[in-house]
């Protein structure tokens, strides 16, 4: 795969490029390590590509938790501990099994990675609120979002969002000052 757009969220390209040279170096080689055309397996069962061959999403982040594995990336998991204080007098809550968590794909450094092939939501999750938490509790200083070109994304899943949307969005939406540096990479093949 290549990178085909880079969109600088909050200066984080210049960011990026200064503090965590030898991590964005990384980054691309893994981008360019992977072979897009090896996760066209994923048959359509929509109605609007019944029968056509896909872009399988769970194929290609198995290939990039490899890739960054490989390369001693480290998936970072937080558990929420969520409080009670806020429900009104009265409510008990089911008791859960489940441990709430948040993670981040990869860090490595005090740099934050995410790739994301999903819907439009978990991008701006990502970068607007998940990013700045992970800095907040000194997890990371700045981030990456790996995400597909419009491109890619049309082989994709409906619903599946890509880099131009993103970049639109953000571009409207502005920089707010909880936002950290973020470098977003639009790939394709």
């Amino acid at each position: 795969m290549r990178v085909l757009g880079v969109y600088s969220f909050n200066n984080g390209e210049k960011f990026v490029k200064k503090h965590f040279p030898n991590e964005l170096k990384e980054v691309k080689q893994v981008i360019g390590s992977i072979r897009a055309d090896k996760y066209l397996t994923k048959e359509s069962k929509e109605k609007t590509m019944k029968g056509e061959m896909l872009y399988s999403p769970v194929g290609l982040n198995d290939a990039f938790k490899k890739k960054f594995s490989a390369l001693q990336w480290q998936n970072h998991k937080i558990t929420c501990d969520y409080h009670t204080k806020f429900y009104v007098e009265g409510f008990q809550p089911a008791k859960t099994t489940n441990q709430p968590f948040r993670d981040m794909d990869f860090v490595k450094n005090k740099l934050g990675v995410e790739v994301q092939f999903g819907k439009y939501s978990f991008m701006v999750y990502n970068v607007c609120a998940k990013m700045t938490i992970f800095n907040k509790m000194g997890i990371i200083n700045a981030g990456i979002e790996v995400v597909p070109i419009k491109e890619l994304a049309m082989r994709m899943s409906t619903g599946v969002s890509y880099f131009e949307q993103f970049v639109w969005d953000l571009e409207h939406r502005g920089v707010s000052n909880i936002d950290i540096p973020v470098l977003i990479l639009g790939i394709g093949k």
